[in-house]
C-alpha cells in the first residue's frame, strides 16, 4: 500500500479560508486544513486541498 502524496506546507502561505479569507492551520494527522474562524476543516486528498465548503467537516 502506498502513502498518499504529501501536502506541500509552503501552500499554506498562499491559501486562505474561502469563506472568511483568514489563515488556515494544517492538521497533519487528519490531513486537513482547519479554519478556526469558519469552524470548518477542509480535506486534503492525494496531496491536494479541497477548498469547497460542501466538502468541509464542521469542527466540534
Amino acid at each position: 500500500m502506498t502513502e498518499p502524496p504529501a501536502f506541500d506546507r509552503r501552500m499554506l502561505e498562499a491559501l486562505v479560508c474561502p469563506l472568511t479569507q483568514t489563515r488556515l492551520d494544517y492538521d497533519a494527522g487528519r490531513q486537513e486544513l482547519v479554519s478556526q474562524a469558519a469552524g470548518l476543516a477542509f480535506p486534503i486528498r492525494n496531496g491536494i486541498p479541497v477548498m469547497l465548503a460542501d466538502e468541509a467537516r464542521t469542527l466540534d
